[in-house]
């Protein structure tokens, strides 16, 4: 059990990196639209593209990967103001609904994104099912979460303090 929690620590930082690589990608991005366009006078779409799928990716990448439960946004002030095992219910709850919705809209989902492998982008000539297929990734992992958290509930630890996602 112990080398599960180091690799996914490993892992859990390895995804850090890539979000900050991504991050990075889209600065330099940005910088080089104002270059190009204030300094140059030659205005260019490719960057203003890159940015957009940077901002994309770096955002659904980080909720799937990067955001640990403690840190997602929820209401905290109601949370926490209820009793342990009226958390630990609210956890039940929550994921249930999350994955009854996400797992009912990922064959739809998949088909969508599949479809779309008919366009490119206009600039990058980036494939959009491969630009969306960062949304397959995140309702994944939003779906491997929710199980973990419901599991966590029903045999009682889920709930047990402010923060339920310490153990994950």
């Amino acid at each position: 059990m112990e080398r599960l929690r180091t690799l996914g620590g490993w892992l859990h930082r390895r995804a850090g990196d890539v979000a900050s690589i991504m991050l990075a990608v889209m600065f330099i991005a940005f910088i080089c639209q104002v270059v190009f366009r204030y300094v140059l006078n030659l205005p260019v779409g490719w960057a203003s593209e890159l940015s957009i799928v940077m901002w994309l990716w770096l955002v659904l990448w980080g909720a799937a990967f990067v955001v640990r439960e403690e840190e997602e946004i929820r209401f905290d002030i109601l949370y926490s103001s209820v009793s342990p095992k009226v958390r630990r219910g609210m956890v039940i709850l929550s994921a249930l609904a999350a994955l009854f919705l996400y797992g009912y809209s990922l064959p739809a989902t998949w088909d969508f994104v599949t479809f779309m492998k008919v366009t490119k982008t206009s600039y990058l000539d980036i494939r959009y099912d491969w630009l969306f297929s960062v949304y397959i990734l995140f309702v994944l992992a939003v779906l491997v979460r929710y199980t973990y958290l419901l599991i966590q509930a029903v045999r009682g630890r889920g709930g047990d303090s402010a923060k339920t996602g310490d153990q994950f």
